[in-house]
């Protein structure tokens, strides 16, 4: 720790530390004994489907504002200036696409896991692959976001490490496991006020020792990290116009496009509208957590100048940067310290709560009641319940294995980001090319995870090599607003510039930003030439309402037969009217737990019965039909 004594916490620290498990416990049990008491599969892992748009948005919002982020965001700003906040301008068509492509889409098809779409779309195998890579994917990651943040709390404060680790685990179990998906939404909500006011508490602090904003602003740009617009077109360039605002488009539609924990939440809420009103309210939130982080940064900045705290050798790690400025800041204040590490561990809350939710409602619709199309109502969410426990106990296994793993804690991040592109690549092959067939799906799929761990493993250890050095055996987390471009960031540690990579060293120094799109891109384009060599499917072979119809109104010039033949014509609203195979049974008016279906919003439910054919196919799975709905 060089030559500055640890920092230490007061009473009062310890004690608001303690409020936010204790508030966020009593919302879990508030939750378990109020309302329907959790007693249905459908309120526990989709809070019966009756939350409004406010709740869900800042639940949206803090799913994946991790602690990896709070502590990232500020060090970039810091290290590298303010061109990373051009990151948001992706968030423009990032949160616009999700908002009227995928969740009318989703909704529409009354799904509960977002892999039941693969089956409707493609077929079993290709859901069940979707799922086992989303399982990998986040057990491997909530360990790490647990682990990491406790890790440089540790070093910076001697807050006990394991101790921090369990409280965090074990409290975000129970609630989780108490109170089902709205005692996470609800808790989320909590947690991002928290989040708000441990950022401001600093950069107000912060600003005011400075001597203000304009000064603040002054030293940034004498020390040049205040960026202009960099217009370079080249992907290698780490941070540019185009890698952040193109390239995190593609970031923003892993995340919240087709990430099942974001999914969940839109399916939870009341109207098609209301989810659709979530995503535009998360827009000005996501700016403001953006804005929040680089200010922190730029405050740190008026305060150490280019004397980092990591250069004098006081802290060991970006990370423990951000913390060491917090305490330093805020030592004459008892209290604010406490608020900053409740602000840092609702980060890591809402994202494991999320993860521990969305795991049990994908391990239960796709890989267990498929195979149980008898279980009682009563069991599945019984089993929901120890799913979700489960998930809570392999989370603290994973943080335990995280601090064996030492250098590989970098890599083990990574995988988080590697994995989100190929995941959005076969959902957007399924949604937006009718021609897809499902052996061209499941190509895709491997062939992107290949690429993406190709790319990524290929960059990491390129890297190593280059720098001479062995693999650093602290976390560092240099930057991002939002987790998957984080822990794609660990991979991408900033190099002095050096002569410009050719064949594949090009492509391991391709832009961590553009990673996403790249994976996703492979999976769409080995997916279509893999589905027309092998026979493509027509649109009217396709299960009504899982093809969204892009292209056909993008190549509106076109004549008709022509676009028929090219890609989907029939629009959204009228599949629930077509009819083409009928591989699924149709859904019941009523659902047995008293929760009644999706209605039209400007209909009522007489008009809508009246105008339903009985011929129409639901879009629920056949082997799924049972007493209780999706």
């Amino acid at each position: 720790m060089g030559d500055i004594v640890q920092m230490h916490f007061t009473t009062v620290d310890y004690v608001i530390f303690a409020l936010l498990l204790v508030a966020s416990t009593g919302i879990g049990l508030f939750y378990a004994f109020s309302g329907g008491r959790q007693k249905t599969t459908q309120e526990f892992l989709l809070a019966d489907r009756s939350m409004s748009c406010l709740p869900v948005s800042l639940s949206l919002l803090a799913t994946f504002q991790s602690a990896v982020a709070i502590l990232g965001a500020p060090s970039e700003i810091y290290t590298h200036g303010t061109q990373y906040w051009f990151l948001g301008c992706s968030y423009f068509l990032g949160l616009l696409i999700p908002a009227h492509i995928f969740i009318p889409v989703f909704y529409r098809l009354r799904l509960s896991s977002a892999y039941q779409y693969l089956e409707l779309r493609f077929n079993k195998t290709v859901r069940i692959c979707g799922t086992v890579t989303f399982i990998f994917q986040m057990v491997i990651y909530m360990g790490v976001v647990l682990y990491a943040p406790a890790l440089a709390l540790n070093a910076v404060t001697g807050f006990d490490l394991w101790g921090a680790v369990l409280a965090m685990g074990l409290v975000c179990t129970v609630y989780t496991t108490l109170g089902g998906l709205k005692a996470v939404i609800w808790t989320d909500v909590f947690q991002t006020i928290v989040m708000f006011a441990g950022q401001l508490a600093v950069i107000v602090v912060g600003t005011h020792q400075a001597g203000g904003i304009g000064e603040v602003w002054r030293r940034a740009q004498n020390g040049s990290r205040i960026s202009g617009l960099e217009l370079n077109p080249d992907p290698l360039e780490r941070h540019t116009f185009w890698t952040l605002g193109v390239g995190g488009i593609f970031l923003m539609l892993a995340l919240y496009g087709v990430n099942q924990a974001q999914v969940q939440r839109y399916l939870s809420s009341r109207t098609e509208r209301e989810a659709i009103m979530s995503c535009y309210v998360v827009f000005p939130c996501q700016q403001i957590v953006l804005a929040l982080g680089c200010l922190m940064g730029l405050v740190m900045y008026a305060r150490y100048g280019e004397d980092s705290p990591l250069d004098k050798g006081y802290v060991q790690s970006n990370d423990q940067m951000v913390l060491y400025f917090v305490m330093d800041v805020l030592r004459d204040l008892p209290g604010l310290p406490g608020l900053f590490v409740a602000c840092l561990f609702s980060g890591a809350l809402s994202t494991i709560s999320s993860a521990f939710n969305s795991l049990a409602t994908v391990t239960l619709e796709d890989l267990i009641k498929p195979h149980f199309p008898t279980m009682t109502e009563a069991r599945a969410t019984l089993l929901s319940k120890g799913l979700a426990l489960g998930y809570g106990l392999v989370c603290l296994a994973m943080a335990y294995i995280a601090s064996l793993m030492g250098s590989v804690l970098q890599a083990a991040l990574s995988i988080f980001g590697m994995v989100g592109g190929p995941l959005l690549g076969i959902f957007c092959l399924g949604m937006f090319f009718p021609c897809a067939n499902s052996i061209g799906a499941l190509t895709g799929l491997v062939a992107g995870l290949v690429m993406a761990f190709w790319v990524g493993i290929g960059s990491f250890v390129a890297r190593m090599q280059t720098s001479g050095l062995p693999m650093p055996d602290t976390t560092d987390f240099p930057d991002m607003g939002n987790t998957t471009a984080v822990v794609m960031t660990t991979l991408m540690t900033s190099m002095s510039p050096k002569a410009r990579p050719t064949g594949v060293q090009a492509l391991y120094s391709l832009s961590y930003m553009w990673y996403s799109a790249h994976n996703s891109a492979t999976v769409v384009v080995v997916g279509l030439l893999v589905s027309l060599l092998t026979g493509p499917w027509k649109e009217k072979e396709l299960t009504p309402g899982t093809v969204f119809p892009v292209l056909g109104t993008l190549l509106f010039f076109l004549p008709e037969r022509y676009r028929e033949k090219l890609c989907c014509v029939t629009p959204l609203e009228n599949k629930s009217k077509a009819l083409g195979r009928q591989p699924y049974q149709m859904a019941s008016k009523k659902e047995s737990n008293g929760v009644a279906p999706f209605q039209d919003e400007d209909k009522s439910p007489e008009e809508e019965e009246s105008e339903e054919p009985t011929t129409q196919p639901s879009c629920k799975l056949a082997n799924v039909e049972q007493e209780t709905a999706l």
